[in-house]
């Protein structure tokens, strides 16, 4: 690789929203709910030291996309439409298409990607697309999983511009029908791990070892003692056990409520900063995706209430508008929040030149 590459001044702020530069530096946390009735939910916390400014989209399909790095990017055309929550309008962190496959971008200090050479080689997809691309293109976790296990691209990262910090990020998926896979970059490879049963993603260690880790603590009743801490280790534990001890229900009021309190206490309380422990940082909101109804619940530190988006109600096909909600200036909203979407020029991924 010839070069320093360089991203567009703020490209890995808004995709390591979820970090602070050290291994244990984010605080995310990711987790599936499965009951009866084919009712799925996946959550997830987005931590970060300093306000974030989401917004939320709903993106039509027939969207023409670039991978963001050159003439040797990635392109496709969107074939489903999507609901995503942007951070700083540079980057999908997380999202749910209408198929109800959910994507959720976490940090992981170990991630190393393969080299880019924007000159020829294998073609990039920036990391700020990473989700979009496969929102846009795959319905379930099995095709997304047998597509991007044959490495058609590279996904391309870099330093924070005039920081020594790497944007180091995993990938999780969910789909409608309970599947689950996990995307990691390890030593220059990628590295899938792939089954329903991996419900639960949060930062350090590699997953492999996230594995270990809740093997050892299953052993021990969740009733008895559950580590406490804010690290990615003991979030997973206490997300492990909470998600199979919540009501196993198809009653979605119930279930809601019960994967946000299990996310909820994976969070960080607001207001929560260390200068000698950087690796604590507060939750700065939570989303959870009903991937059998299609609906988006989002809640924020600094306004009271939940609100949702009902993917089915908009107008997907390839004609329509692009629609946003915005949060700016702490904007609050209660409920079904479709009708405060206005039309909107889509944002532009942050990539490399």
């Amino acid at each position: 690789m010839k070069g320093r590459r360089k991203f567009i001044a703020g490209c890995a702020a808004a995709v390591m929203a979820c970090a602070a530069g050290l291994p244990d530096a984010a605080a995310c946390t990711r987790v599936v709910y499965e009951g009866p009735g084919r009712t799925v939910l996946t959550a997830r916390s987005m931590d970060w030291k300093d306000e974030i400014d989401p917004d939320i989209w709903v993106f039509p399909r027939g969207m023409r996309r670039s991978g963001e790095v050159g003439p040797r990017s990635v392109e496709w055309t969107s074939k489903y439409g999507s609901v995503i929550a942007s951070a700083w309008n540079m980057a999908t962190t997380d999202g749910m298409n209408e198929k109800g496959l959910v994507a959720n971008l976490l940090w992981l200090a170990e991630s190393k990607y393969p080299d880019f050479d924007p000159a020829g080689g294998m073609p990039g997809l920036s990391v700020s697309l990473w989700a979009q691309y496969v929102l846009d293109n795959f319905a379930t976790v099995a095709e997304a999983v047998e597509f991007l296990g044959r490495d058609p691209f590279v996904v391309v990262s870099d330093y924070i511009p005039g920081t020594r910090k790497f944007t180091s990020l995993h990938l999780s998926i969910s789909d409608a029908g309970g599947d689950n896979a996990i995307f990691e970059y390890i030593d220059g490879r990628l590295v899938i791990h792939h089954d329903p049963s991996y419900t639960v993603m949060t930062n350090s260690p590699v997953f492999e070892q996230q594995l270990a880790l809740d093997a050892y603590w299953r052993g021990i009743p969740g009733t008895l003692f559950l580590p406490g801490t804010n690290r990615a280790a003991d979030r997973f534990v206490r997300a492990s056990y909470y998600i199979r001890a919540i009501p196993a229900t198809d009653d979605m009021r119930i279930a809601v409520a019960s994967v946000f309190s299990v996310i909820r206490n994976c969070s960080v309380p607001f207001g929560i900063s260390s200068e000698s422990e950087p690796n604590i940082s507060s939750t700065r909101w939570r989303s959870v995706s009903d991937q059998k109804n299609r609906v988006y619940f989002f809640e924020t530190a600094l306004t009271p209430d939940v609100f949702w988006v009902d993917l089915t109600d908009f107008d997907l096909r390839p004609e329509a508008p692009v629609m946003k909600l915005s949060l700016a200036d702490y904007a609050t909203y209660n409920g079904k929040a479709n009708e405060s979407f206005r039309p909107a020029e889509p944002f532009r991924f942050i990539g490399i030149r």
